[in-house]
């Protein structure tokens, strides 16, 4: 069920998907409002998952981490407790960072960063493709990353402000 969000709403979910760290006096400001019911729509927001949580987000190569891939693993069995015990598995590989589980011909996209290609295909050979009902991995290196956007793209979720008809493509 899509939840019910006012224009105020979006603003608030834009503005902290852009800066997790705004104070709620900034956010308040930036979005017309005062400080105290800013704050219990952003405490609402998060008691209802629609804001899952905060971290910093930090580049891998300042640390060293000088690999990104991704890894495209096939399953010989997809049944519910094959796929629980496989995504069980990737829960425990600190180099996997982001796991998706896939239709195709592809059941799972993992994306890895690794200190070194050394590191990285380590991982690969004693680790993936050693892992019980795997039964196809195929890798790809990142050259370059070109976008990076993390969140939703909100200003296509909000719907036009009232008595506002959308805008056509001929006026």
């Amino acid at each position: 069920m899509r939840a019910r969000l006012d224009a105020t709403d979006w603003r608030i979910l834009k503005e902290l998907q852009a800066n997790g760290r705004i104070t709620n006096v900034d956010l308040a400001r930036k979005v017309g409002i005062s400080p105290p019911p800013c704050l219990r729509r952003v405490r609402a927001l998060e008691e209802a998952g629609i804001i899952s949580g905060y971290f910093a987000l930090l580049d891998e190569k300042s640390l060293d981490f000088q690999v990104i891939a991704f890894a495209n693993v096939g399953l010989h069995s997809q049944s519910e407790p094959d796929l629980r015990a496989f995504e069980n598995r990737v829960l425990a590989w600190p180099m996997v960072r982001e796991c998706y589980m896939l239709s195709g011909e592809t059941d799972f996209i993992l994306k890895c960063v690794a200190p070194d290609l050394t590191a990285f295909q380590d991982f690969i050979i004693n680790e993936l493709t050693a892992a019980p009902n795997v039964a196809s991995v195929k890798t790809t290196l990142v050259i370059r990353r070109v976008k990076f956007d993390p969140g939703v793209p909100i200003t296509h979720l909000q719907k036009p402000a009232a008595g506002r008809a959308p805008r056509s493509k001929h006026g």
